[in-house]
């Protein structure tokens, strides 16, 4: 019968042997590693299905739709488009000198408020419908209604634009307006440069004025846009829109002008 020193002896050369047989450098060579035995269990045959038929899919000559692949080379209009709006919103900022009291030319912001209000809708409403009401004469009727009309269809067509296109007003505003409405808090395009660039077409065309005056209309009607830079409340390309709009809204209100005769004809 062997010893119990002898037996301790034994069972201390089984266990170091075996833990030299059984290293990770030999699971691995084996192949036994059991955290790849693991992994590779845990591989479903659905996975291993799908890989093969993509694979299958590659090599028999199939190729990805164009909409998953991913385009390295964007388009010229694009790339115009994202560097004309970096540029307006730079530039706007830049020219926001009135936007705040503390801005650097924040003195003359209450000037740029009032520039602001003569250039509203409601004062050149409230001014053609007192001038129409206090008018005896038929010609100047016909034009103060043919002007009423027109200011009402451009807040309507400012108001569908702004609700279409949505952009909001620079970052740098401070919303303190006359007299807003809703779709105001929108800023492409400005209302105050369509009604100003409308107007002064308007009133060039269809008033008898003396040089000075039509110089001081033309000015008029560029202070309103600057102001609604230099106020921080449109970016440049709002304003430039704007005037584009309103020069073109004369033409559709010429194209639909009320005569007395047609205006009796519809009231009547």
């Amino acid at each position: 019968m062997p010893s119990p020193k002898a037996r301790g002896n034994g069972s201390r050369h089984e266990f170091m042997s075996l833990s030299r047989t059984n290293s990770p450098q030999q699971l691995q060579r084996q192949g036994s590693d059991p955290t790849s035995a693991r992994m590779r269990a845990s591989e479903s045959p659905t996975r291993q299905r799908g890989s093969g038929s993509g694979s299958g899919s590659l090599t028999s000559g199939q190729t990805k739709p164009e909409e998953d692949c991913i385009r390295l080379n964007p388009s010229f209009v694009g790339i115009a488009l994202s560097s004309l709006l970096a540029v307006d919103l730079w530039l706007s900022k830049r020219l926001g000198v009135c936007a705040w009291e503390d801005s650097s030319w924040g003195s003359i912001r209450p000037l740029m408020k009032l520039i602001e209000v003569s250039g509203h809708g409601i004062p050149w409403i409230a001014g053609t419908v007192y001038c129409l009401w206090k008018s005896d004469s038929a010609a100047a009727q016909e034009v103060l209604l043919n002007l009423l009309l027109a200011l009402l269809l451009d807040i309507l067509l400012v108001g569908i634009v702004k609700a279409l296109v949505r952009r909001r007003r620079p970052a740098h505003n401070r919303m303190d307006m006359f007299a807003t409405f809703s779709v105001d808090r929108y800023s492409f395009p400005s209302g105050h440069a369509t009604r100003a660039a409308m107007g002064a077409r308007f009133l060039l065309t269809h008033l008898v004025l003396a040089a000075p005056v039509r110089v001081l209309i033309l000015l008029w009607a560029a202070m309103v846009g600057l102001s609604r830079v230099m106020l921080g409340r449109h970016n440049v390309t709002d304003v430039a829109f704007g005037f584009l709009m309103g020069y073109m809204q004369y033409g559709l209100v010429e194209a639909l002008w009320v005569s007395p005769a047609s205006l009796r004809g519809i009231l009547g």
